[in-house]
């Protein structure tokens, strides 16, 4: 670089030197490198295995899409997958364990009981993995036995052709207005993590005599949250307790349907682990890496799971953003069978 002057003015003439430093900046700015690269001795392992066994609760075409998008990054790993519902993934992974085998290397579970007792009995192990920094305290565990993928945050979906937003309840204590007396009211008969969050949020004293309240109001008894938001859609009832993102993803698909959160909002999570004596380590590592990644997390986020990596927000940012939350926390998780026995009798649940 030299300086040239002209009418009393001075200025600089770039040299090929000085335009290739700015052309690397700029291109760093454009494309930054990734937040990590896999551990060479990871990947040296995970050649040497050249299998993964993931076992997950996640849909299957979506379960696919992942273990094909790893097998793209690392070809290889023969990644496969195995789909079950959260009690079923468990009560093969104790089947298993009972009768010494572990076929597996990483599970994807999202019942918080079932994720503290892996690791409570040791079936479970901890891997620090480098992407955990970019999650928050209350969704990964302190030992790092478990870090939270995903959130299912439950809220209030409303039909909007039978409620408008400004009149929607905005809070726990709205549903029990008399206006929502009267099968107005969807209650999913097996959601008992709502009566965990209040507990742990109000005590159990008040949760119980609120949601005994809300039984007064004599609501809508269904299962399910995806089938109950297609009720909500064409006008069975004004009003839902449901996942404010399965609410979202009818809206999107142009049902009359939104939502808003009551606080605090209860969340549980998929939370991802890796088996203590996983037959793949190297390769369950990179996988648990690959999921916590941005690449992971945009994936998921294309899923319409509402992510939770910093800087990967779901669509819209509200559904994780915005609000005072309680996180179903594993390690203050209760016993799963006496908390739905307790939530059906309140609501009278057959």
């Amino acid at each position: 670089m030299r300086a040239a002057g002209d009418s009393g003015m001075k200025y600089f003439v770039a040299t090929p030197c000085l335009i290739l430093i700015a052309a690397l900046c700029a291109a760093v700015l454009l494309f930054p490198p990734p937040a990590h690269s896999a551990d060479p001795k990871l990947i040296e392992g995970a050649k040497k295995e050249g299998e993964l066994a993931w076992w997950s609760t996640i849909a299957q075409d979506q379960s696919q899409k992942l273990v094909d998008e790893f097998m793209k990054r690392y070809p290889f790993v023969k990644a496969s997958y195995w789909r079950s519902g959260s009690v079923g993934l468990h009560q093969k992974i104790m089947l298993e364990a009972r009768a010494g085998k572990v076929n597996w290397d990483v599970v994807s579970q999202t019942t918080p009981e079932f994720i503290y007792e892996l690791k409570q009995k040791k079936l479970s192990t901890a891997y620090d993995s480098p992407e955990r920094r970019f999650f928050s305290a209350d969704l990964k565990d302190k030992d790092a036995y478990w870090t939270g993928t995903y959130a299912l945050p439950t809220g209030l979906g409303f039909n909007t052709q039978q409620v408008k937003m400004e009149d929607a309840p905005k809070s726990y204590n709205d549903l029990l207005d008399p206006r929502w007396k009267g099968g107005k009211i969807s209650v999913d008969d097996e959601n008992y993590e709502l009566l965990i969050g209040l507990v742990q949020a109000w005590g159990k004293q008040r949760a119980v005599e609120y949601l005994k309240a809300l039984a007064a109001q004599a609501p809508a008894i269904a299962r399910g949250a995806t089938q109950r938001t297609q009720m909500l859609g064409v006008g069975e009832f004004p009003l839902a307790i449901s996942y404010t993102h399965t609410v979202e993803w009818s809206k999107s698909q142009g049902q009359p349907v939104d939502w808003v959160n009551l606080e605090p909002v209860v969340i549980k999570f998929d939370g991802i682990q890796l088996a203590a004596k996983a037959p793949h380590p190297n390769a369950g590592k990179l996988f648990i890496d690959f999921v916590l990644s941005r690449d992971g997390q945009e994936l998921l986020k294309s899923f319409r799971r509402v992510t939770l990596r910093e800087g990967v927000e779901p669509d819209p940012p509200r559904l994780i953003k915005g609000f005072k939350r309680l996180v179903l926390h594993p390690d203050r998780s209760q016993n799963a069978e006496e908390g739905l026995k307790l939530y059906r009798q309140i609501f009278g649940a057959s």
